[in-house]
């Protein structure tokens, strides 16, 4: 017989009603990203006055709901208020300590993450999406002249990047734009949005001369969060260790797998060394990106129907999921592929994997079957989008903004041996991509506590990421550049796996023969995206 709920309950219910709709107000782009179109046209602000709402809306969120006693809170509602608590500790830190707002404008990445799912999201005839499109950039330039007022201390590699970005973001436009002029069948319409397009690339083209003419010469800070503050960053996030602790974990798991790379690479051809032995697998790829996305298409679903046969997660009845490529604007930051979930409160939440062209001829390698079909295995199936499509079924709305990478990304990373060693694609060329891949995760490890501590410098970074991964130079760079500004995330993807599996083999001592595969995944994945140290008390109140 279910309990009403107490007056504590109650109270918290409201509390965090007015808490979800303060930061739809406060983030537009955010409402349109979880399917409330609402605010489809509004573009938040982005100046200093926006990082001080934030930091009073975490301010706030701390005090209101500190002051709940948990205990009399009934067991969800009592790990929300605490998820939400620990989210607002790390925003706080990170807008008041680290500041990466006054290191770099970021306006037009803004714009693009703003629009992107306005354009590849099919929740609303495309002419009312463009229209929602058109409003966004008339506010573009606004947006762009309000992120000046807060680089107060410029990084020079984020300004570079940020130039990028700003050079890029019109292709997408004019990707949009084509899409109005030959499928929207509003002619009226297309010219509206032209001339909004055409007026937030001349705010762009302002934009960059600006960040190079003002910006570059000032650019003297240093992108390092520095020891003490990279530590503060593992104890807020509640990783349970220290970073000593997780780079000596990256450090056993970078020799471990390069052992088993060098034995399975004895498998494909014992008389090639181990340069020939990757140019085999990276050689073994599409004749063009048009097939390879395909093959990406065809890896996702033949991993879907593997989950299912072998009964490894129960996908959720709304489960849609589109590969396209790399928008333009973000390419220079993502060498491989990524994933966007999809929007809780959309009629048909669809989830996107992009997929980015290779630069070069030599980039293509990258696309190489074996690793088309782990990369699918960790953003599809029954990696991100599978995870991610369970986690939005969830009724929390504190869940909704809990985005813990050592649970998102170590459950990716998890996926890809799991699914190895149950059988899927298990070839010596696929085990192959596979310890590359964790040797990659273990590099990041390293790299992510070494940077961020001032033990190495960025070109000894990519130096190294190159000769431990054998990643081709381009990608490498592209991964290093987003690794400064990302401090204690890439170490999330091998040790959030190292925390999962522990978490499993817990519950597996203590559930003994009870203990069921598909249930312990379902749990995980229907809990929501939370800390893994959070989502250990979903087992914990299972056992009561």
């Amino acid at each position: 017989m279910a309990l009403a709920p107490s007056d504590v309950d109650a109270r918290f219910d409201r509390t965090i009603d007015r808490w979800f709709r303060d930061q739809l107000a406060m983030r537009p782009e955010s409402a349109t990203f979880l399917g409330i179109h609402d605010h489809d046209g509004e573009l938040s602000s982005g100046g200093r006055d926006a990082i001080d709402e934030e930091v009073a809306f975490f301010r706030r969120t701390i005090d209101e709901l500190s002051g709940l006693d948990p205990s009399e809170l009934s067991p969800e509602r009592a790990l929300d208020r605490d998820l939400a608590i620990h989210q607002a500790r790390l925003g706080l830190f990170w807008q008041t300590e680290y500041r990466p707002w006054a290191g770099s404008s970021g306006g037009a990445e803004h714009i693009g993450e703003a629009l992107f799912p306005l354009f590849t999201r099919d929740f609303a005839p495309l002419r009312d999406r463009l229209e929602s499109i058109a409003q966004r950039l008339d506010a573009a330039p606004r947006l762009l002249t309000e992120t000046r007022e807060r680089v107060t201390d410029p990084v020079r590699l984020w300004t570079e990047i940020d130039i990028e970005s700003t050079e890029h973001l019109p292709g997408f436009l004019d990707t949009i734009l084509a899409a109005a002029r030959t499928d929207s069948g509003d002619d009226a319409l297309a010219d509206r949005l032209a001339a909004s397009v055409n007026t937030t690339k001349a705010a762009l083209a302002e934009h960059a001369t600006w960040l190079r003419t003002d910006v570059l010469p000032r650019a003297i800070a240093d992108w390092k969060t520095g020891p003490e503050r990279f530590e503060e960053m593992i104890r807020l996030r509640e990783l349970e260790v220290d970073g000593d602790e997780i780079l000596a974990v990256g450090e056993e798991l970078l020799v471990s797998e390069k052992a088993a790379r060098d034995a399975i690479a004895a498998e494909i051809d014992p008389s090639a060394s181990s340069a020939e032995v990757a140019d085999i697998v990276k050689d073994d790829h599409a004749g063009t990106f048009v097939e390879s996305l395909g093959e990406y298409r065809d890896s996702m679903d033949r991993a879907r129907a593997f989950v299912v046969e072998h009964g490894l997660a129960t996908p959720p009845d709304e489960d849609h999921l589109n590969v396209i490529e790399t928008p333009s604007f973000i390419r220079h930051l993502i060498p491989f592929a990524a994933y966007y979930e999809p929007a809780k409160y959309d009629p048909r939440p669809v989830g996107t994997y992009i997929v980015t062209p290779p630069g070069s001829p030599q980039m293509m390698r990258e696309h190489n079957r074996a690793s088309i079909s782990n990369t699918s295995v960790h953003e599809a199936y029954p990696g991100h989008h599978l995870q991610l499509s369970a986690a939005i079924t969830n009724p929390s709305l504190v869940r909704l903004f809990s985005g813990a990478p050592e649970f998102a990304e170590g459950w990716a990373f998890y996926c890809e041996r799991m699914m190895k060693e149950h059988g899927f694609d298990a070839t010596p060329k696929g085990w192959y991509i596979v310890h590359t891949d964790a040797i990659w995760r273990a590099t990041r490890i390293i790299l992510d506590v070494q940077l961020h501590r001032g033990l190495i410098g960025f070109d000894e970074a990519v130096d190294r990421l190159v000769a431990e991964t054998g990643f081709e130079r381009p990608a490498a760079l592209a991964e290093v550049k987003r690794y400064t500004s990302t401090p204690t995330y890439q170490l999330s993807y091998l040790f959030g796996r190292h925390m999962i599996e522990k978490l499993k083999a817990d519950v597996q001592a203590r559930e003994g023969a009870d203990f069921e595969l598909r249930r312990f995944h379902d749990t995980l994945i229907y809990g929501g995206t939370m800390p893994v140290s959070y989502a250990r008390r979903l087992f914990e109140r299972n056992d009561q």
